[in-house]
């Protein structure tokens, strides 16, 4: 923070549970955001635009989605720097998530865990916040939105969820991102299978081509995937994503796998590994990925990014852009600009 150092407020923050700590911090910023207070947060934003999918980024460094699910704090969190801010994953319905405690932190490792599992406050309420949102759009930031399915609808019916998700957010997102990776919803990771990722993209993509002619403007559509893959896995992935004409792909969400914390408090907890530890996984994915993909298919990837190296060696994988998360929570707001600088330098 600028007046008020991250430093100074973090050993507070990480004094409280994790999740209550999330929620402190973001009931803070929407109440501060685009007030004068703004300034004990924000930063100069560092100018590197890039084209990417038809979209101006101001510069290749975003916020990952699951931070704000409910999208309420868009214009604070703008503020800290970012190019661009993916708020979700919002599932048609309102829903609680899963019992708490489900955060946890595990700071020997730089890495948090959660089964939140999509909990958020539905897409009415949603796209309320996205309307509010002003600030952070009006000076060239990209807003995406993240859409999942409800943890009660059957997988089976998992396609009328994302059509809903769709519908609803494709005339406020610069960009949509179809979340089917979370390890938080239950069989959710089957819809990246080949017949069923198939038939998803083969639905969304139809829909999208009706909401285009209805609304009269192009809006990207994204995937985002799991770093629990194999290369097969990859390969029939990348593969569907070309064949079906999808707009890019956000790779990695967290990981099931736990062979880099074993032994810490809470590595044996159920969820999704995030931070530090999920890096490389991440990274070898975003390279089966551009190696599958070719140069053009845009690629933003996220998952361990705590450093401006980290965000280098996101780049050096083949990612056209990065997202942070689990970073922002450990380095504060400092992080946003440092990598964005280093990406500008090239």
């Amino acid at each position: 923070m600028s007046l008020v150092p991250y430093g100074l407020a973090r050993p507070f923050l990480f004094g409280l549970d994790a999740e209550a700590a999330h929620e402190l911090t973001l009931g803070s910023i929407a109440r501060l955001q685009d007030t004068p207070a703004q300034c004990l947060w924000a930063q100069r934003r560092v100018d590197d635009p890039v084209t990417l999918a038809g979209l101006r980024f101001p510069n290749r460094v975003g916020l990952a989605a699951g931070l704000d699910k409910n999208g309420r704090c868009i214009d604070g969190l703008g503020a800290m720097g970012f190019g661009f801010i993916e708020v979700g994953t919002v599932t048609p319905k309102g829903q609680p998530g899963n019992p708490k405690p489900r955060m946890f932190r595990l700071p020997q490792a730089d890495a948090l865990i959660n089964r939140l599992g999509f909990n958020n406050e539905g897409l009415d309420v949603f796209l309320a916040n996205v309307r509010r949102a002003r600030s952070f759009r009006a000076a060239g930031g990209i807003l995406g939105l993240n859409i999942g399915k409800n943890a009660a609808t059957p997988i089976e019916q998992a396609v009328d969820d994302y059509l809903i998700g769709l519908d609803g957010v494709f005339p406020h997102a610069d960009y949509v991102t179809v979340n089917i990776s979370s390890p938080n919803t239950k069989n959710l990771r089957a819809l990246q299978s080949d017949e069923a990722l198939d038939a998803l993209l083969g639905a969304l993509v139809r829909r999208k081509a009706e909401l285009v002619q209805r609304h009269g403007r192009q809006v990207p559509m994204f995937l985002k995937i799991a770093p629990d893959l194999d290369e097969a896995q990859i390969g029939v992935i990348a593969a569907t994503l070309q064949r079906h004409g999808l707009d890019g792909v956000v790779a990695t969400n967290t990981t099931i796998a736990r062979d880099a914390v074993q032994g810490l408090p809470h590595a044996d907890e159920t969820g999704g590994l995030s931070g530090a530890p999920v890096r490389e996984a991440s990274n070898r994915v975003i390279r089966a990925l551009r190696a599958r993909l070719g140069p053009g298919f845009p690629i933003i990837g996220v998952g361990g990014v705590m450093s401006a190296a980290d965000a280098r060696a996101k780049r050096e994988a083949g990612a056209d852009l990065v997202q942070v998360y689990t970073g922002l929570i450990y380095r504060g707001p400092a992080l946003v600009p440092e990598a964005a600088a280093a990406l500008a330098a090239g």
